[in-house]
């Protein structure tokens, strides 16, 4: 009976120790991978699972993105200048079992892989290129090494380039170059602050001496319209003057003899002038006319004293 108890005993044991061999735990992160005497079976998601143990085995695959650190290496340019180039290369695994056995040691192919490419696309640019072209290097690297790695099961994500350090006497020459570039700059750009400035200020005089002339010009109009309003004023005034003297004359009633006196006091008038010739209206007959009637009327008052007077004794005689 005790016998009978300890193997009970010891067989549980080994079913726990069995049971326990083949309970395996898949992290989020991994893709578990099962060999059945080291023949590929299946593809384990996360989590708990059993497996045959000693019969089957697990392979773990790490799902996450890889890093690789390309290392710095000696490149020459298409103008023969030797530079220092290095970059890291980002991959992430797309299919975990070419990734387990399609490549030995993935880190170390991805490496190599990136340092010869990186050193053929650097070394088909001139040094100008180079430096300044970064991104055009990083596209290029990574459909390269894309098309490269897909048959490892891997997907290249990024590819950056970290440094492209020319020899010191190129980097001495280039801060001799930059600084001449930025003198030329500063240069052009004072002269053309000049140039801007004479045009800002020939622009102004142009426009002070139009708004002056535009000024002078309306106020010569103003004037203009001042004096002819004035004229018309006074235009306006001596016809009104003349129609009032014109209808007092024919509301008086005045008669030709009061006529020819205004008449001679008007020719005393104009002969008192400097003036060497006189015009005389046409109309003459009627003035004449009145002038004679008041000759006679002169005539005739001087003649009436004369015959009153007496006769003296020398006229009797």
């Amino acid at each position: 009976m005790p016998a009978i108890a300890v193997l009970l005993i010891a067989v549980i044991l080994l079913l726990v120790v069995y049971v326990g061999l083949g309970l395996k735990i898949v992290r989020q992160h991994e893709a578990g991978l099962i060999e059945r005497f080291g023949k590929y079976r299946e593809t384990l998601d996360p989590g708990l699972h059993l497996i045959v143990p000693f019969v089957e085995r697990i392979r773990r695959v790490d799902m996450r993105e890889i890093v690789v650190d390309v290392p710095p290496q000696e490149v020459i340019t298409k103008d023969n200048v030797v530079v220092t180039v290095d970059a890291v290369v980002y991959y992430r695994a797309t299919d975990p079992v070419r990734l387990a056995y399609q490549v030995q040691n993935f880190v170390l192919a991805a490496t190599k892989l990136a340092q010869t490419n990186l050193r053929n696309v650097v070394g088909d640019l001139d040094l100008d290129d180079a430096l300044t072209s970064r991104e055009t290097i990083n596209a290029q690297l990574r459909s390269i090494l894309d098309d490269a790695t897909d048959v490892w099961g891997t997907q290249v994500v990024r590819v950056e380039i970290q440094r492209i350090d020319p020899p010191g006497d190129v980097t001495d020459a280039m801060h001799r170059q930059m600084k001449a570039e930025r003198d030329r700059r500063a240069l052009v750009t004072e002269a053309e602050g000049a140039k801007r400035a004479q045009i800002l200020r020939a622009e102004g005089v142009k426009e002070s001496r139009i708004l002056e002339a535009e000024g002078q010009a309306e106020a010569i109009k103003e004037v203009a319209e001042a004096e002819k309003f004035q004229k018309l004023t006074v235009a306006e005034g001596e016809g009104q003057a003349i129609e009032r003297v014109f209808s007092a004359i024919h509301n008086g009633d005045p008669t030709p003899d009061l006529i020819a006196i205004r008449y001679l006091e008007a020719l005393s008038g104009i002969a008192d002038g400097n003036a060497t010739k006189i015009f005389l209206p046409m109309e003459m007959s009627g003035i004449l006319g009145s002038i004679g009637a008041i000759g006679e009327i002169f005539n005739s008052s001087n003649s009436e004293p004369e015959a009153r007077r007496p006769a003296t004794p020398a006229d009797q005689g």
